[in-house]
């Protein structure tokens, strides 16, 4: 399998895809109640079979050119993801998303993660708007999009109803020609 460094503490980002089921499945049980604070996926991916449907399910819009699921590894152990959960080379729209695992928050590596991803999309698939869909009690969500120089677009109150009340979410986004901007800033 090919990976892509994220710098050099070792960290990697690699595809995920259904045949990783099982550790997929592990990865989610390590992290399920802090990825579950606003992450809805822990309710999904709670056996194999969900494990392997839900990787599956990525793997299909993969073959569509309509969604990505990459993971994230540090020391060859999978700590999260980013992915692509809307991508829509017609229109030029992508929605980037991510989770982590406790033991890997704070190092930065979602931003390092996402900023890879968001390059791909802008440089060679020609996506011109990424956006970033987040719930407002999010913090460190919406600093990695600050961090990647996304603009705050809006707040759709109440729009996201889990686990038994309703959540405000904020949607950022970039355009490539700040994609390009602000990576050439940094």
């Amino acid at each position: 399998m090919f990976a892509i460094s994220l710098g050099d503490d070792g960290a990697e980002l690699c595809p995920l895809e259904p045949w990783q089921a099982e550790e997929f499945l592990s990865h989610m049980d390590r992290g399920r109640e802090f990825i579950g604070q606003y992450n809805a996926l822990p309710d999904v991916v709670t056996d194999l079979d969900s494990s392997r449907a839900f990787l599956r399910a990525y793997a299909e819009k993969t073959a569509a050119d309509a969604g990505r699921l990459h993971g994230i590894r540090t020391d060859g152990k999978l700590v999260g993801a980013v992915l692509f959960r809307r991508f829509d080379v017609a229109q030029g729209v992508a929605e980037a998303g991510c989770w982590l695992e406790p033991s890997a928050a704070g190092r930065g590596l979602v931003t390092r993660a996402v900023r890879v991803i968001i390059d791909w999309a802008v440089e060679e698939r020609g996506i011109h708007r990424v956006e970033w869909v987040v719930s407002a009690g999010n913090e460190p969500s919406i600093a990695v999009a600050r961090r990647l120089g996304m603009t705050k677009d809006g707040v759709l109150r109440e729009s996201y109803p889990y686990r038994g009340k309703r959540h405000d979410e904020e949607i950022w986004s970039v355009l490539a020609p700040d994609w390009r901007a602000h990576r050439t800033e940094s």
